[in-house]
């Protein structure tokens, strides 16, 4: 499965988790997705969707 905003196109970032000593290790940072129903009023019809929470903020922005 994807980890992928299907309006932003948002994926996971690499990183490093420092410990106190300042040793390194890699961690990813994914994105926070929700799955949600939208209603298209191009298609007539509610679309379920995988859609990050900064997306849902700014929803009104983008016509579907």
């Amino acid at each position: 499965m994807v980890k992928k905003c299907m309006l932003t196109f948002k994926k996971p970032n690499n990183g490093y988790k420092i410990s106190h000593s300042h040793v390194r290790t890699k961690k990813v940072q994914n994105i926070n997705l929700q799955t949600k129903k939208i209603w298209s009023y191009k298609q007539k019809r509610w679309i379920k969707i995988k859609i990050c929470t900064k997306a849902i903020k700014s929803l009104h922005k983008f016509n579907i």
